[in-house]
């Protein structure tokens, strides 16, 4: 078969033979590699050899290149006619006379350049591309971890600042600030004694415009008088002579604790017996063993004829006379009822001072001055300036009963639970933080992995050009030779 019609149309754009009937030249090309696969075996030790047969997709002119070769490295087995009689030689000429047959060969280099340029190429270059894309991906969640880590220990710092520990074991740290509540509580006591004058006017006031007969601020009244005295003192008026003031459990070492409820041991009994413990539900409700037979509820006292007397104690009176214990053994501000009548009380001193501090500023306000002509002293001899001064007193004290860090120990000191709870999320923050910092190490590693494969990639592109390149001379001189060496230029061949 004549090739010129089939180099004159061939497309390496589409990687289609528009001319050459595509089943016969598979076909040949397929037996031909089937004898390059025999040849192959028995080869004589050459470095451009080896090179030539390994790595790359053998072709025509190859097998032109190992055929010089032989030439040289078999001369020795070249009779008088010229001929070899080297079978290596002779496989390696029949698959060479077998290639130019019809120019198979032509159409061979041709679907694989066609092949190299619009499948090969690209899709090496899509891999690096994606590898290239997946590194900036990684480098960017990196950076979020980083900023993540940092930004929870900064509020895990910050929010140990607030509780005015340093962060080293949450829990005992917690608890070691209530230990100095009740040092803090008594001079907030203390300085109670200091709002005599203010509850004087208060009272004065109030007695003056509404002939007021309740008492007026009496907690305030009694801490003004006595500091921070233990309930105990201000529920009966005497000063306990023993005070057992209750004991906190030491928390443990800061561990990952889980809020559950114990129900010990209920239903877990065996046969009969645990039958019988166990809580039932009937009905949508909850069985507490409660009949409503007439004898049901008969409690069994036992044989003994000995009356048994069973003593009724008031509520507050089940220890000795004398004797603070549990809750009477709190001071009036650690125990939460006094001490939210201690701060309402303040309050309302504080919105009183303040309304006064208003209308004494108001000038020409003749209705008032005729109003308190006949108020006592202690009323009339008040200025604005001293007003603003015992004002600032008393929201001096309300703040620092009432301020973020006191309430954080006085839930503390309430509630056990309370340190679990804020040790565990303050925790979390640095749990968190740890995790972050794994998984950016673990980004790290992905996108070292990524750049390798980049690294991997790009030589075989390079190499991919090259061979292309040579593939595409090559090509071109073949077919300028077929038109007497007129130039000949394959378009749309780029790797």
């Amino acid at each position: 078969m004549n090739g010129t019609f089939f180099y004159e149309s061939l497309d390496f754009c589409s990687g289609t033979l528009t001319s050459y009937p595509l089943l016969k030249w598979q076909s040949a090309v397929m037996s031909i590699r089937e004898k390059i696969n025999a040849a192959m075996q028995d080869m004589p030790e050459n470095e451009e050899i080896k090179e030539l047969l390994s790595g790359s997709y053998i072709h025509y002119f190859h097998c032109l290149r190992i055929v010089d070769i032989l030439r040289g490295t078999e001369a020795s087995s070249k009779n008088i006619f010229g001929r070899y009689s080297s079978q290596r030689m002779k496989d390696w000429q029949e698959i060479v006379s077998l290639y130019e047959a019809d120019n198979v060969y032509l159409a061979e280099v041709a679907s694989l350049l066609s092949r190299t340029v619009s499948y090969e190429g690209p899709a090496l270059r899509k891999q690096v591309a994606k590898a290239q894309q997946l590194q900036q991906e990684l480098s960017r969640r990196e950076t979020e971890c980083q900023s993540s880590a940092a930004d929870l220990r900064e509020r895990f710092y910050a929010g140990c600042k607030q509780y005015g520990i340093m962060g080293e074991n949450v829990a005992r740290e917690l608890q070691a600030l209530v230990k100095d509540l009740p040092t803090t509580l008594v001079e907030v006591g203390r300085d109670t004694a200091k709002l005599e004058e203010q509850i004087q006017l208060y009272t004065a006031f109030t007695n003056f415009l509404c002939d007021w007969d309740e008492p007026v601020l009496p907690m305030l009244t009694f801490a003004q008088k006595r500091g921070n005295p233990t309930f105990y003192e201000w529920r009966t008026g005497k000063a306990p002579a023993v005070i057992e003031r209750p004991v906190m459990e030491e928390a443990p070492p800061d561990t990952v604790t889980e809020e559950t409820i114990d129900w010990g041991d209920l239903g877990c009994g065996t046969g009969t017996e645990g039958t019988q413990d166990m809580i039932t539900v009937e009905d949508g409700g909850v069985d507490w063993g409660i009949s409503l037979e007439p004898d049901a509820g008969v409690i069994d006292w036992g044989e003994s004829e000995t009356p048994i007397e069973i003593e009724i104690l008031d509520m507050g009176t089940d220890c000795p006379e004398g004797v603070a214990r549990g809750e009477d053994a709190l001071s009036i501000l650690e125990t939460p009822q006094t001490r939210s009548q201690y701060i309402d009380e303040l309050m309302e001193l504080e919105v009183f001072l303040t309304q006064r501090q208003s209308e004494m500023g108001e000038e020409g306000n003749v209705v008032a001055m005729c109003q308190f002509q006949l108020a006592p002293s202690i009323i009339q001899g008040q200025t604005c300036q001293r007003i603003q001064e015992m004002l600032a007193e008393v929201r001096h004290l309300l703040e620092r009963l009432t301020n973020l860090r006191m309430q954080h120990l006085f839930m503390i000191q309430a509630s056990p639970r309370y340190v679990e709870r804020v040790s565990e999320v303050l925790r979390q923050k640095l749990k968190q933080a740890d995790i972050l910092v794994l998984k950016r190490a673990t980004l790290a590693e992905k996108r070292q992995e990524a750049l390798e494969e980049q690294a991997t990639l790009e030589p075989r592109i390079d190499l991919l050009a090259q061979r292309t390149h040579q593939l595409h001379k090559l090509i071109e001189a073949d077919i300028s030779k077929r038109y007497n060496n007129r130039p000949v230029n394959l378009m749309g061949v780029n790797v």
